[in-house]
């Protein structure tokens, strides 16, 4: 628009003067304000960007511990080890991006499996679509919203707001249908893609011969079938099962046992220590062997440590009698470890044991296993169901493993109750914290609270200042771990399935409180006072405020996009509390060990929401303020960057869904959908545009019937496997060992001939192997059945890993209880040139092994290990089940 020109007497004129003589100028000057907000809040996010980039590229070359473990932690199982160390240019300056730019979907899926395959997937998708909505919306919209004649200035000429012109809403119409039409074919090719990966890699040799991969957990069993020989009359194909049971008791003795042994160790550790520094400081010299072994214990530290210095500690908190650490663990020791001993044998023979009503069921093979979860196994609802498949033995939830049907229905509407008042009320704590930090207002509102002005201005200032803050921290931080909480009451009995849960509640609170409570507040807080003054105008003031509220989204894009994605990669009080903890708390080996070994995780159910309400907000904002996909764009692609690093180099993925959280992260997206829609619809109605509204009433409507239909035909694939590529998988594998045969099953026609060509395992090298062929993004886009098929995505599937093999012990030993399993800890203490080490192993040793190698007290009397990859005396890696 044109506007005015300003007379030159103006220039000499206060600010509010110019204002005032014209009323043009007034309000250019004040709506101007969000072009440059958005300007000062990019370059202040640049401006922390670089700075926290450039700072871990210089860390990351130092601290290879803290941001490459994956690489260099040697407790890493060395197939994942390997994906980290090929990649190129890793230990360079900046020579890394290009190496993190250019490694393969198999190194991704290598290192961090379904799970972050798909979550760093989900983040180039979502970017995927902000790009083609600023592709396709922008060239449309921007000149018509400019256009629009609706007097908006700023960042709010490029939305509807400025649109004053019913007949342009038709422009609105079908650029909306058209984008949101390919969102919803994005979402239906994604599903395609991940049933076919998720197949693929659960034939594949790289899973399916696990025991979790033939393993299925039945809950609620009726009493009558709480035995083997039941259970076997009700499933076929059965190989083993494990009879869950009350572990109460014996839990709390291994408990206290393993306790009670790392009290001992740290004792050992702080005997040696003293002792040590009390010999040189004497300048003595190391013992003679003879005294070491044949002394009594504790003789070799008795002579440069008197008694009363040893390590001691009451057998009370503050009232019980002192003791001596190391006498009194021994003697505890050889009491608890026998009725350890005994009482696991106990539970193994399943020997008066009080039966729980779930049980864990081997089958003989991964195909007979999802026959049986499928399976209508009882006569009567909510019995012997829910069923699981997959469940690892490290990740069950064992308290849940006794919840009867009708508890769990009371815990699982409780809980789901709580979780909904939980969103819908958060606002409120939140409120009370930004009062807090009102505290002149409210005296001067409430003379009642005056009191608080009489606080020294010193406390005053931090009550105000810093105290809202810390609160708000601290809300943000317990929700997480509320959620999860409300998960297991629920009944969750797996890890895995606490965070799907999690995952829909945080996503409901990401929605409604940082989306839809946020943008009606700033919606109704610009146009409050108008619709005071005149009522009647609220519909008009709310279409206007409405689209102006994305100016606040930009602002958030620009934080996520620069400032939140180079914290991800910096993690700057992750790395001081890392090296800070470590020097506080690490006074043993042990310890030392841990803390080198314990690698970062992500939790999915709280990970995954955050960038999905990102995509929510770019979608519903897509047609009514265009310019945020743009910022959308900008953030997914650094955040997909950042991810992509420390999924390669620093995360750990534990808790594995089998990329189920994808799934549910796409249809969440389309809320993004629905709400632009509803917003449209809305927006229509209140310009009077009947014609418009009536055909985006018909659209959401056909969008709610294409999400139920797409759920209805994709559903049980994203549960199940089917029985068809049992076979096909089997014919593949037969020819990449170079066995003669057929590829695939002929199938006759009705004239008797084959339809499907025989290809024997020699030509055949080409299908089954080899990289994902290249072809073009459009038509990989558009013919998802043909290059993301299963026989394509097979082929990303990792092949360097080690054979999967149990010895009968662990396949025995697989879902029993670990406290039945749980073996003694052997102790770990530093070696000592004074012979005390040695000492306490042997007098030790005879109850509770310990050992002293791989870890040494140094001449300035501190603790430390020999080597980077020394690990604790009877350490294993992880059986992987």
């Amino acid at each position: 628009m044109a506007f005015p020109a300003a007379p030159f007497g103006h220039m000499l004129l206060p600010r509010q003067a110019i204002a005032e003589k014209d009323e043009n100028i007034g309000k250019a000057t004040e709506t101007n304000s969000s072009v440059s907000a958005m300007v000062s809040t990019l370059v202040t996010n640049l401006v922390i960007f670089a700075i926290m980039v450039s700072i871990f590229a210089v860390l990351r070359m130092y601290q290879k511990r803290f941001y490459m473990p994956k690489a260099y932690v040697s407790t890493v199982p060395e197939w994942k080890r390997k994906a980290a160390q090929t990649i190129d240019g890793k230990d360079g300056f900046l020579s890394w991006i290009g190496g993190i730019g250019r490694a393969d979907d198999t190194a991704i899926l290598q290192a961090s499996g379904l799970d972050g395959y798909f979550f760093l997937r989900y983040l180039k998708k979502a970017r995927m679509i902000s790009v083609a909505g600023c592709l396709f919306v922008f060239p449309i919209l921007f000149p018509i919203n400019i256009t629009g004649g609706g007097g908006q200035q700023g960042l709010d000429i490029l939305s509807f707001s400025n649109c004053a012109k019913k007949e342009r809403y038709w422009a609105h119409l079908f650029v909306g249908i058209f984008f949101f039409s390919f969102i919803l074919y994005t979402v239906y090719r994604e599903l395609i893609f991940y049933i076919n990966l998720r197949q693929a890699y659960m034939f594949s040799p790289f899973y399916g011969p696990r025991i979790s991969a033939r393993t299925v957990l039945i809950t609620c069993v009726p009493p009558e079938y709480m035995s083997e020989s039941a259970l076997r009359r009700v499933f076929d194909n059965v190989k083993r099962i494990w009879l869950n049971s009350d572990t109460e008791e014996l839990e709390k003795l291994v408990k206290e046992r393993d306790e009670v042994a790392m009290k001992l160790e740290a004792a050992e550790v702080k005997l040696i220590k003293l002792t040590d520094a009390a010999r040189r400081k004497a300048g003595g010299s190391a013992a003679d062997a003879a005294d070491v072994d044949d002394g009594e214990s504790g003789s070799v530290a008795a002579k440069w440590l008197e008694r009363k210095k040893r390590p001691t500690h009451k057998t009370k908190f503050l009232v019980g009698e002192t003791v001596d650490t190391i006498d009194w663990c021994r003697e505890r020791l050889a009491t608890l470890i026998p009725q350890v001993e005994e009482m696991q044998q106990k539970y193994r023979n399943g020997s008066d044991t009080q039966k729980f009503n779930s049980a864990f069921i081997e089958f003989t093979s991964q195909s007979t296993a999802q026959v049986a979860v499928q399976t209508l196994a009882y006569h009567l609802p909510l019995h012997m169901a829910p069923r699981y498949i997959g469940i690892t033995p490290d990740e069950i939830v064992w308290r849940n493993m006794k919840i009867r049907w009708l508890e769990r229905l009371v815990k699982f509407a409780a809980t789901t109750a709580f979780v909904i008042a939980l969103v819908i009320f958060w606002s409120i704590p939140v409120a009370v914290t930004a009062l807090i930090s009102q505290v002149d207002y409210l005296t001067e509102r409430l003379p009642w609270l005056g009191f608080i002005n009489d606080t020294p201005p010193v406390i005053l200032g931090l009550i105000t200042g810093l105290l809202p803050a810390v609160m708000l921290a601290i809300l943000m931080a317990l929700l997480p771990i509320v959620l999860r909480l409300m998960a297991k009451i629920a009944g969750a009995p797996s890890l895995s399935q606490i965070e799907l849960r999690t995952q829909n509640s945080y996503f409901a609170f990401q929605v409604v409180q940082v989306f839809l409570v946020t943008t009606l507040a700033s919606a109704a807080s610009t146009a409050v006072s108008e619709i005071i003054n005149n009522p009647t105008s609220a519909p008009g003031l709310l279409a206007q405020a409405i689209p102006k509220a994305s100016n606040f989204y930009i602002a958030f894009m620009i934080l996520q996009g620069l400032a939140i994605s180079a914290g991800a990669l910096l993690q700057l009080v992750g790395l001081i509390v890392f090296n800070l903890l470590g020097l506080i708390l690490d006074n043993t080996p042990r310890k030392m060990f841990r803390r080198w070994s314990t690698l970062a995780g992500l939790g999915w159910g709280t990970v995954f929401p955050v960038y999905t309400n990102i995509a929510v907000i770019a979608i519903t904002y897509s047609i009514i303020s265009p310019l945020v996909m743009a910022f959308s764009t900008i953030g997914f692609t650094l955040l997909y960057f950042a991810y992509r690093n420390n999924l390669l180099f620093v995360y750990n993925t534990n808790i594995d869904t089998k990329g189920l959280v994808y799934p549910r992260a796409l249809y969440q997206t389309l809320t993004g959908v629905y709400l632009a829609e509803i917003v449209l619809i809305g927006l229509f109605a209140l310009k009077s545009a009947i014609g418009p509204a009536i055909i985006q009433l018909i659209f959401f409507i056909f969008t709610i019937l294409f999400q139920l239909a797409l759920s209805d035909a994709v559903d049980p694939l994203l549960r199940f496997l089917p029985k068809s590529l049992e076979d096909v998988e089997e014919r593949l594998l037969s020819a990449e060992n170079g066995e003669a045969g057929d590829v695939f099953p002929t199938a006759e026609t009705k004239e008797g001939s084959s339809s499907l060509v025989p290809k024997p395992a020699a030509a055949a090298a080409a299908l089954v192997g080899g990289q994902i062929k290249k072809v073009g993004f459009l038509a990989r886009f558009l013919h998802p059945e043909k290059h993301a098929d299963y026989l394509e995505l097979r082929k990303l599937i990792p092949k360097d890993f080690p054979e999967i093999r149990y010895t009968p012990e662990e396949e025995r030993d697989a879902y029993y209880h670990p406290a039945v399993t749980a073996k003694v800890p052997v102790l770990w203490v530093p070696k000592d040139e004074g012979g005390v080490s040695r000492q306490e192993c042997k007098h030790t040793g005879e109850i509770i092994g310990c050992e002293d190698e791989g870890a040494v007290v140094d001449e300035k009397g501190k603790v430390r290990r020999n080597e980077e990859d020394t690990v604790p005396p009877g350490w294993a890696p992880d059986v992987v089940y």
